[in-house]
């Protein structure tokens, strides 16, 4: 395989197991980051640091090649946006982030008529990328992402499979988009059916074991129950866990997207909406609807302890 040199912008938890990898692969790795510890922890396995954006492209020979794995939003639009002034025709920008779609297609456009070449790549694999390999969702000009095989192909699980271009700038972030909302409605399911099996106290059921026999055989197997019964080893009861679940955006702009193509999603909806509720230690329309039964049946209502 055609070895190749590149820049990766951020790293963070992705962007350093992602240019770590790159490493294992024999390419060339310019890394770059805000944190000079990251940079020189990249530089211990390999990578050649640099400390401005303007150091990045001088040290890369044409056409370069530049990945960007910032947060998405404000944080990727001003990196790309720098990176378009000191960029030539033909050279391209990466983004690997969980960008939205439209900014993807957006600064396709933008880029194209300075003549830089932009790809998107909806990124998946978390802290087990380095271990396992990227499953990378590909929009760009087929032409570019040809020539950006060799990368893709390391990062990736195995050469031949996890990864692919499936369409145009814009098509591998929105391809992310709906992976994202896919893994909340899987990840809800699962919360679910575990939480009734901790309920049902007669059986004395162990979680774990649950899990691990769902693991081999079963048709609910995947590797979020793999994660699950990981998570379940330790302590069934998640003592030292808070339920407050975050969202990282991409599960509302799959249901968003879903209104605005008239596409019902009740599943990945109710598991954003699940998330959010998450978040509320004393739900106002909980309090209202004990307030209501309490209003026109005179039921009973558990007050605050200050009152």
């Amino acid at each position: 395989m055609k070895m190749t040199q590149i820049a990766m912008i951020g790293l963070g938890k992705m962007g350093a197991n992602m240019a770590e990898r790159l490493l294992r692969g024999g390419h060339a790795v310019i890394a770059y980051d805000l944190n000079e510890a990251a940079i020189q922890a990249a530089e211990a396995k390999g990578a050649i640091g640099a400390r401005t954006l303007d150091a990045v492209v001088a040290r890369l020979s044409r056409p370069r090649n530049v990945w960007v794995m910032v947060p998405a939003g404000v944080a990727t639009e001003s990196t790309i946006d720098t990176l378009a002034s000191l960029l030539s025709p033909g050279d391209v920008i990466i983004d690997g982030g969980n960008s939205n779609y439209k900014d993807s297609v957006r600064r396709a456009a933008r880029l194209a008529e300075r003549g830089v070449d932009f790809v998107d790549v909806g990124t998946s694999g978390g802290v087990w990328g380095l271990q396992e390999g990227y499953s990378l969702m590909i929009g760009g000009e087929a032409a570019v992402v040809e020539r950006l095989q060799p990368i893709f192909a390391s990062l990736a699980p195995a050469q031949d499979r996890g990864w692919g271009r499936v369409g145009p700038a814009g098509a591998g972030h929105f391809t992310k988009m709906i992976h994202n909302g896919i893994e909340y409605g899987m990840m809800q399911a699962y919360a679910e059916g575990f939480a009734i099996l901790r309920a049902k106290r007669d059986f004395d059921l162990s979680l774990h074991q649950i899990a691990e026999i769902w693991r081999h055989g079963s048709v609910v197997r995947s590797w979020l129950l793999d994660l699950t019964a990981n998570a379940l080893a330790d302590d069934e009861t998640l003592s030292d866990l808070k339920a407050w679940v975050p969202d990282s955006g991409e599960g509302r702009w799959t249901v968003f997207e879903a209104v605005e193509l008239d596409v019902a999603a009740p599943v990945i909806t109710m598991a954003l909406q699940r998330r959010l509720r998450s978040r509320e230690e004393a739900p106002f329309a909980d309090k209202l609807l004990a307030a209501m039964r309490n209003q026109f049946g005179g039921h009973a209502v558990m007050r605050t302890s200050k009152q």
